[in-house]
């Protein structure tokens, strides 16, 4: 069967907000890399969604382009035999000499995108503009792009001038390329709602088809919206002028998001403010439909078809991304990629699934109106050096040469068909049971072995595994002991995993001053078992080791080409650990972490610190010692995520920032707002710990930075411990009363 082809894409947004231009291509820093393209094509791509924008060309006006970059990219694309679509605005507003509600932006655009064609008479396949009616809702409807209209008037003449352009500009491109192919963008989604509101989900269900209807002259007086556009604006000249002279997409591109689907609600009470709006008549809550219970999602397939039955154009799915963990983005990729290949082998043209934001993208959480440096990565994550292969790459490349990827994380359904999508619920009179319920793991399913049961870190990674939809296993000593190398490979013939996670160990620092033996016996051998084995049935293996490998002499953060001195046993034998592990097995996962944190149990520093603080007692904690705490969950995350990506050798996570063990606790108190707190400064020599300890082990990572900032970590930590604190309290008051 022939597959659907790959298609990539770079985001490239440069929207207006103010004054102010937010340009997604130089915040990646694809404005400054060619290099990309050549990653691009290695993964096989056939065509690539290219930015050459108005806005970047001609930033003060028609008569003084700077074609440089564009030359540049686009001759790398010729060689490397990738065709480019062509965009030329990407949820724009054109440069600053124009607008949207300008009357000359569609003549314009035309007169740009003329230029473009004559000089790269090659490029077959443009998109004038990007999603016009989402453009169009952002800009004149809701406010939040320049130029910030807010009325059904500006939302209408906005879309119009878009269409307009778009007509004028491929007009102008055909006169110098008649072969040109106009690729024709939209983010296509569907809304339900409550009984009370079905007028309003059937305009919006009337709404999303404006950008191609008006394309296709579909919008004769006969049309649902004639009498809505005829309302808001639009002459009917201006609208018979598209019946009279259409402009058809050659493909129809539809990007879907997990978010474009929505369900309308009028009892507020139970959503949250953000998501209340109105219309006028009645005031409603507008959310995402997979989050709430019992209503359906109409899904990618049935709108690709709903789109094939009304136009019987060629379609490409031009944006299919998630911002969610590693294998969600892979199982939201082949979903769309199997759908696609399958309603294309039943006879629907469908040509191409596009691999979009191949780059990852900036502040999509505040819908680029603030810049915040959200990063979400796409296939290559920009937070190293260079960019580096996620595991979305090696499934591309094979969709790309075979049509099909397996891996055992995509046997379990994404987040959007598990129970705990679910956030809202209903009055009950508007739902139904759900149709069927996915557990997290299933026993066809290869799991992650994770060992260290009853450790603080091997109950993490099952709790984030069980939420991430990833089937494991976790073990305690009797079902795998790791320092048995026999028991080590019975439980390999038991589960058949296809990865390990090793949390076991010993943990007793300064205990194992005077167990030597059973320190390296636990925490030595017991890995070295453990890559030898992995080695012998192909299996990944992730590992921990800890900041103790160094000595305390640097000034400034360790990072993971840093000699290892360390000071004490158990040190000693992480080092050793991590020496024979990546000598038996070199595509080992090493991760060295430090001073953990968390709400998941009472075990640690900060636990201890807030309970003191809260209970008016004095705490004690040293003030000469450097560490980089450490939020458990976080770890557990980036680890799978880069376990995930086939990372290998020692990797530094530890949340970024440095702080002696009081300075933690200070930050800590501030952020759980306790003033006057006892706490005790003392040197770590007055501490009476039989250990060793470094005066500094600070982390950080020369491979990437990927790791939330202490603080950050704590906002989200603490306030779990303070509830957590306060459920104590109420039990033992409700005990004492008893």
């Amino acid at each position: 069967m022939a597959h659907v082809d790959l298609w990539g894409g770079v985001e490239c947004s440069h929207n207006r907000v103010g004054d102010k231009f937010f340009d997604q291509i130089s915040r990646s820093g694809h404005l400054n890399r060619i290099s990309d393209l050549d990653l691009f094509a290695a993964i096989g791509i056939k065509k690539l969604r290219y930015p050459i924008l108005w806005e970047h060309v001609a930033p003060t006006g028609l008569d003084k382009p700077d074609w440089c970059w564009a030359d540049e990219r686009l001759n790398r694309l010729q060689k490397l035999n990738i065709d480019p679509i062509v965009g030329l605005v990407h949820h724009g507003s054109g440069p600053a000499y124009t607008n949207l509600l300008d009357p000359a932006f569609p003549v314009g655009l035309a007169a740009f995108a003329g230029k473009v064609a004559e000089r790269y008479p090659w490029v077959n396949y443009y998109t004038p503009v990007n999603e016009p009616l989402t453009t169009a809702r952002f800009s004149g409807l809701y406010g939040f792009w320049y130029p910030h209209g807010k009325t059904d008037r500006e939302f209408i003449r906005a879309l119009y001038h878009q269409v307009q352009g778009t007509r004028l500009a491929m007009q102008a491109i055909r006169l110098v390329n008649p072969a040109a192919k106009l690729v024709q963008t939209e983010d296509l989604g569907y809304t339900q709602s409550t009984p009370l509101l079905t007028y309003q989900a059937e305009f919006e269900n009337a709404r999303r088809w404006l950008s191609f209807d008006l394309l296709c002259g579909k919008v004769s007086p006969q049309h649902v919206m004639w009498h809505y556009l005829r309302d808001a604006g639009l002459t009917q000249a201006e609208l018979l002028s598209f019946v009279d002279d259409p402009l058809p997409p050659d493909i129809l591109g539809i990007n879907h998001y997990i978010t474009s689907e929505r369900y309308l609600d009028e009892h507020l009470v139970a959503y949250p403010l953000h998501t209340h709006g109105a219309n006028g008549t009645h005031r409603f809550a507008d959310v995402e439909t997979v989050r709430v219970r019992g209503v359906e999602r109409k899904g990618i397939k049935a709108l690709l078809q709903e789109v094939w039955e009304r136009y019987q154009l060629p379609i490409a799915v031009t944006e299919a991304h998630l911002c969610c963990t590693r294998e969600e983005q892979m199982r939201w990729f082949k979903e769309i990629w199997e759908v696609a290949d399958n309603l294309k082998a039943s006879g629907v043209n469908i040509q191409a699934v596009t691999a979009w934001a191949l780059l990852g993208s900036y502040d999509w959480n505040s819908l680029l109106t603030q810049k915040n440096n959200h990063y979400e990565n796409g296939a290559y994550d920009l937070r190293s050096a260079e960019p580096r292969p996620t595991a979305m790459v090696a499934m591309l490349r094979d969709l790309a040469h075979k049509g099909t990827y397996n891996h055992p994380v995509l046997e379990t359904k994404g987040w959007w068909d598990r129970e705990e999508r679910y956030v809202y619920k209903h009055k009950k009179s508007y739902i139904q049971s759900p149709k069927h319920q996915l557990m997290n793991t299933h026993e066809h399913v290869a799991p992650i072995l994770i060992t260290g049961a009853t450790g603080t870190l091997g109950r993490a990674f099952a709790q984030i595994c069980k939420e991430r939809g990833l089937t494991y296993r976790l073990l305690n000593r009797q079902e795998m002991d790791i320092t048995n190398a026999q028991s080590v490979e019975a439980a390999i013939a038991i589960y058949r995993p296809w990865a390990i996670i090793n949390t076991a160990g010993y943990v007793r620092v300064d205990e194992a001053e005077k167990d030597s033996d059973r320190c390296f016996r636990e925490n030595t051998d017991g890995p070295a078992i453990l890559a030898a084995t992995c080695k012998a049935h192909e299996l990944k293996l992730l590992t921990f080791s800890s900041d103790l490998v160094f000595d305390g002499t640097k000034t400034g953060s360790y990072t993971e080409e840093d000699p290892a001195n360390p000071r004490n046993v158990y040190g000693s034998s992480k080092l050793l650990a991590e020496q024979e592990v990546l000598k038996i097995l070199s595509t080992a996962l090493v991760v060295r972490t430090s001073a953990f944190f968390g709400s998941w149990d009472k075990y640690n520093f900060i636990y201890h610190a807030l309970h003191a603080f809260m209970s008016e007692n004095a705490f004690t904690a040293a003030n000469d010692v450097y560490i980089t705490p450490t939020y458990v969950p976080d770890l557990v995350n980036i680890s799978l995520d880069i376990l995930l990506d086939d990372a290998r050798g020692i990797w530094h996570l530890a949340n970024k920032g440095t702080y002696t063990w009081a300075e933690f606790a200070r930050l800590a108190a501030a952020v759980a707002r306790i003033e006057d707190i006892k706490l005790i400064e003392t040197e770590m020599i007055n501490m009476g710990l039989p250990a060793y300890r470094p005066r500094n082990t600070a982390l950080s990572s020369i491979k990437a930075d990927l790791m939330p900032t202490v603080e950050d970590a704590l906002y989200r930590c603490v306030h779990d411990i303070m509830m957590q604190m306060q459920h104590d309290n109420a039990s033992a008051q409700k005990l004492k009363e008893a």
